[in-house]
């Protein structure tokens, strides 16, 4: 795997899944999983002190170790495994081999856990095989773990469902009222909106404070997970310290759209304090947080 340029091989990959060319696509991309399985079985040997991951950024690191609370030493694999089982599992869709999409998904949670659109594709993939709990559990590990609103609102949809098939008409309400609450343009939510204007469902019929406790009586949150936010906004101060403009103000746009603007300028206020406290020159941020892990 080290002799080649990965990323352009997904680039091509990509390319023919975009044109229609899906067998193609498969082929290629198996070829490369296969090639990856070797040089991580003979480079990258996971202990109880050690594991590997293909975290796409320093963002998904440092939100990996506030939610999962894993002492082990993490260390880059180097290349993008996550990405490279992501385009598999498209390929094998589009070619309707759903149980190699299921096993390409798995894999790509495993090098990145905190890639939530993974989890989403493999819940609905479980569901069409018939399994609604792992649906359901891979749907509910999405609230601890999305940093995109669109993400959360999928969530919210898929138990709205649910609780709408299990004749629970009030928490599917309560779970449509939460995904709503976000403001994202999503095709599933609009369906699901409409189809539960004027019935027993329909988000509408409860408030905020009703829907909060509904979704609490079922296990569930009524939104994001406060600690995404702070994270993002970890990443977002020292991309604005390394002066990238635009990466800071998409990560700030994502913890905005999370918890809102109030809650967002609250948060920044405390991590500009505790920034201060740590440091006479505030120089703290996402990467001091996460550490010196290679």
């Amino acid at each position: 795997m080290e002799e080649t340029n990965m990323t352009d091989a997904l680039a091509h990959a990509e390319g023919l899944l975009v044109e229609g060319h899906n067998e193609e696509a498969q082929e290629l991309l198996s070829r490369l999983a296969e090639d990856a399985e070797q040089y991580v079985d003979s480079n990258c040997p996971t202990t109880d002190e050690l594991q590997w991951f293909s975290f796409p950024s320093l963002f998904e690191r440092l939100a990996y170790r506030r939610v999962e609370n894993d002492p082990r030493e993490l260390r880059s694999v180097g290349e993008p495994l996550d990405r490279l089982y992501g385009d598999l599992a498209l390929a094998c869709v589009r070619n309707g081999d759903y149980d190699s999409a299921m096993a390409a998904l798995r894999h790509a949670v495993r090098w990145n856990p905190m890639g939530c659109e993974y989890r989403l594709n493999l819940a609905d993939l479980y569901r069409v095989a018939g399994d609604p709990n792992e649906y359901l559990a891979l749907s509910y590990s999405v609230f601890e773990r999305a940093s995109d609103a669109r993400h959360l609102v999928r969530a919210f949809v898929n138990f709205s469902e649910y609780f709408q098939v299990s004749e629970k008409p009030k928490a599917s309400a309560a779970a449509l009222r939460a995904a709503r609450r976000f403001g994202v343009e999503d095709s599933a939510l609009k369906a699901a909106l409409e189809l539960a204007a004027g019935t027993d469902h329909d988000p509408d019929s409860v408030d905020d404070d009703e829907a909060r406790d509904l979704l609490a009586q079922e296990g569930l949150p009524d939104g994001a997970n406060a600690e995404m936010a702070v994270c993002l906004l970890l990443c977002a101060s020292d991309a604005a310290a390394a002066r990238d403009r635009n990466l800071a103000a998409d990560l700030t746009r994502r913890a905005r759209d999370l918890v809102g603007e109030g809650a967002c300028m609250a948060l920044l206020k405390l991590i500009r304090e505790e920034d201060d406290e740590a440091s006479p020159s505030g120089a703290d941020g996402c990467a001091a947080k996460e550490g010196d892990d290679a």
